[in-house]
């Protein structure tokens, strides 16, 4: 099983143990403010094939490259002055951009999935911190086997992962709670939206100046994470927009208001009994993972708003109920 260090006793030793890991090739956990990541050498081939192979993740799917600041991801990618504004304004925090990768940066293809675009993050407080102390980028999707609930805490990577990996950096639980919101701005100068995340649109258009636009019709060719079908899912289905439980169903609810049958549900958790949407993002992964842990055949989610985070949390909700493979 992989060794737990607690950050917050022991930081120095912490960043000790993981750089030398990352040194041999090998990838560590570690605590974002979004979720935990899988983290390794974007630069080392051998690294980047562990993390797919540890997390049994199809390569066509590019990898998120975390910088210890905007002055390191520079020297990897091309920044336009939307995206130098969205960095300056928002980083380090729950932003990824995604950019054209520079000739000369030493970010392996088989991170980028061969595509000639990078996703870059900078990401607040420990994990900046081991990517300063490493002085590389490294290669981090969420710390959870390919298309399950991603892991907002030590002890979902330890139950997950913890016996394909040899390091688990515990930080507590994740603040925000879903990973970062992926934006990229087009040759002609507009600004899509390639996942909601933390970051919500308001808050971009706010800064940037022009209207954040969504993908219509078909799914695009994937250019960033968390952009395939089905994604995010727990081994009971999911069923949304309840308005009624089924025995057998965990119940999983946003706001006081009452459901027909709930006396009827195995388990009951409410993402937000105010209604909030920053605590029920916080919630969310947790507390699909307690609930599949019980057994339930289904999980049940009331209807959550679509404005500010809740277009994160519906995105998260409508790939694990989506048909899977």
């Amino acid at each position: 099983m992989a060794e737990i260090i607690d950050i917050f006793h022991d930081r120095d030793g912490a960043i000790f143990r993981a750089s030398a890991l990352l040194a041999d090739g090998f990838p560590v956990a570690l605590p974002t403010e979004t979720v935990y990541g899988l983290a390794a050498d974007a630069t080392n081939p051998v690294a980047i094939t562990r993390i797919y192979e540890t997390k049994g993740r199809p390569s066509f799917n590019p990898l998120i490259c975390h910088m210890s600041d905007l002055a390191m991801a520079e020297r990897h990618a091309v920044f336009d002055p939307i995206s130098r504004k969205l960095a300056e304004a928002f980083w380090p925090g729950p932003l990824t951009l995604v950019l054209p990768l520079k000739p000369e940066s030493n970010i392996h293809a088989l991170a980028t999935a061969g595509l000639d675009s990078v996703g870059i993050r900078v990401p607040d407080g420990f994990a900046a911190d081991l990517i300063r102390a490493f002085n590389r980028p490294l290669a981090a999707p969420s710390a959870n086997t390919s298309g399950r609930i991603s892991a907002t805490s030590a002890a979902h990577v330890e139950s997950d992962l913890g016996s394909k990996i040899e390091l688990i950096l515990d930080g507590g639980a994740c603040d925000v709670g879903v990973e970062s919101t992926i934006v990229k701005i087009d040759s002609g100068g507009g600004m899509r939206l390639l996942r909601p995340g933390g970051l919500t649109a308001e808050d971009i258009e706010r800064v940037a100046g022009i209207p954040l636009t969504r993908k219509e019709g078909a799914s695009p060719a994937i250019e960033a994470p968390g952009m395939m079908a089905s994604h995010y899912a727990p081994h009971a289905m999911v069923r949304l927009d309840a308005t009624e439980v089924t025995a057998g169903e965990a119940l999983i609810r946003f706001g006081s208001k009452p459901v027909a049958g709930e006396e009827e549900a195995s388990v009951i958790f409410n993402l937000s009994p105010s209604g909030d949407l920053t605590e029920a993002a916080a919630n969310l992964f947790d507390f699909m993972k307690r609930a599949d842990a019980t057994g339930v055949i289904g999980m049940a989610f009331t209807t959550i708003p679509e404005d500010g985070l809740g277009e994160a949390i519906n995105d998260r909700l409508r790939r694990a109920a989506a048909p899977r493979d």
